[in-house]
């Protein structure tokens, strides 16, 4: 999608700070972290949020996504201390950007509930 920010990322027309990727997956680095280490997981393809990964192919791509994520957490260092994986949807679940994503949290104890 053409106005979308995170599609705009992944083609490398908007320039991040990339930890990972593959063809179809792409980390990196939040422009605003709320831990000291803050990576969002996108799928290279857009998805408006995970309701719509759907079917054998969406199951796939949630499934890569969380595998991913857990991949990126290890060669960060993060295995040891622990880590969040979240995926936020929907205006009242926190979705600021309509593009599937995970956040990637860790480097610090993380409290419950979240918010």
């Amino acid at each position: 999608m053409a106005d979308c920010i995170f599609c705009r990322i992944a083609s490398g027309e908007i320039p991040a700070q990339v930890v990972g990727r593959t063809p179809d997956v792409l980390a990196f680095r939040d422009l605003n972290p709320q831990a000291p280490v803050h990576v969002l997981v996108i799928p290279v393809r857009h998805h408006a949020a995970a309701r719509d990964a759907t079917g054998t192919e969406g199951e796939r791509l949630l499934g890569r996504l969380l595998a991913f994520a857990a991949e990126t957490a290890a060669s960060l260092g993060l295995d040891e201390g622990g880590y969040r994986i979240v995926t936020n949807t929907g205006r009242d679940g926190g979705q600021s950007v309509d593009h599937l994503h995970l956040h990637l949290l860790g480097g610090r104890a993380l409290g419950w509930p979240p918010g």
